[in-house]
């Protein structure tokens, strides 16, 4: 039998309208990245039911801070997407997973502080202090939930969102990331790269290091590696990137990773220079309701071949109930 919008279920397969519609949302004169010309940080404005819905860009207040915002409009009776990128990346590299996407997906993506068009922090933060962060800023799109991925330092961000904000967080998403110190680190020379200066300011050098830092399907195809960092036109200030290394000084979540409850993906490739795959067999352990899909790739993957982890992480965010937790581990092999 056809059901209406309104009767359409959820992802979850429970009746939509138990849970609450994320609001739409559009730039209206807003240029992206940008605050009014009365110099006070833009507002994505919140249009009336029936309103017509397309992709929004600007900027808004949350925490206390600017940030830059995108949003792309999707199906209300679906939680939105909320993405949560790595060191020094502005929001226009997750592009290529974002359309991958079940178009009917409504998706967030934001700038980190002092990274792409938000403002910069006036003094170091630590990770854990962003969580309050991120639930402001879905309160100020209006959201009461939604679904939460984190790639590389990204996922270190989601993780304590699952745990200090569990009510604003769905389902979990985990890509390319580890639960920080005391775990295994990364291949020594990947790890020196990243500190360097030139690797957030330079893109001809970050193409020409890409497979090293980040192998998979980048370490054949320099090309690859530089059309992908075209892509992220904003220089990267240095001191945002330095805070965003500041960041994670010392800090671990391997005594917080029993503490999430909610579904959990943890995506890792067998290639990957800076997060070796150990670390998500790690947290699969720790993640009471976790599941673990391990691909041929590198830390980059869900960028470089998005048409490949997408239907993965869709697969996921649909599923009818809650992954049961298993020893084993879900093997991808390319096609």
């Amino acid at each position: 039998m056809a059901v209406g919008p309104a009767e359409r279920p959820g992802p979850d397969g429970d009746p939509a309208d138990q849970r609450p519609a994320a609001m739409p949302v559009t730039a209206g004169s807003l240029r992206p990245g940008a605050a009014e010309d009365s110099g006070r940080p833009g507002l994505l404005r919140v249009l009336a039911s029936g309103s017509p819905r397309r992709p929004a860009a600007g900027t808004l207040m949350a925490g206390g801070r600017i940030l830059r915002v995108a949003v792309r409009s999707g199906n209300p009776q679906w939680p939105p997407l909320l993405l949560c990128n790595g060191i020094g990346a502005p929001l226009e590299l997750l592009q290529p997973f974002v359309d991958a996407l079940d178009p009917q997906r409504e998706v967030v993506r934001f700038d980190l502080p002092g990274i792409g068009g938000s403002s910069p922090p006036v003094v170091p933060y630590h990770l854990a202090t962003l969580a309050p962060l991120m639930s402001d800023l879905l309160d100020q799109l209006g959201y009461q939930q939604a679904d939460v991925l984190g790639i590389s330092w990204g996922g270190g961000l989601a993780q304590h969102l699952a745990v200090l904000c569990p009510d604003r967080v769905h389902r979990l998403v985990l890509v390319a990331t580890s639960p920080g110190g005391l775990t295994v680190p990364g291949h020594p020379t990947a790890l020196l790269r990243m500190l360097s200066p030139r690797c957030n300011r330079n893109h001809g050098y970050a193409a020409s290091i890409a497979s090293e830092l980040y192998g998979g399907s980048v370490r054949d195809d320099p090309p690859l590696a530089r059309a992908m960092l075209r892509a992220t036109t904003r220089p990267i200030a240095t001191r945002g990137y330095s805070y965003q290394l500041l960041a994670t000084v010392g800090w671990t979540s391997l005594l917080l990773l029993p503490l999430v409850r909610q579904p959990t993906l943890i995506l890792a490739g067998d290639d990957d220079p800076i997060i070796p795959v150990i670390n998500a067999r790690i947290m699969h352990r720790l993640i009471p309701r976790s599941e673990l899909t391990i691909y041929h790739g590198g830390h980059l993957d869900l960028i470089t071949e998005a048409g490949r982890l997408a239907p993965v992480v869709e697969a996921f965010l649909t599923a009818a109930k809650d992954p049961q937790r298993q020893r084993g581990v879900k093997p991808m092999h390319s096609g």
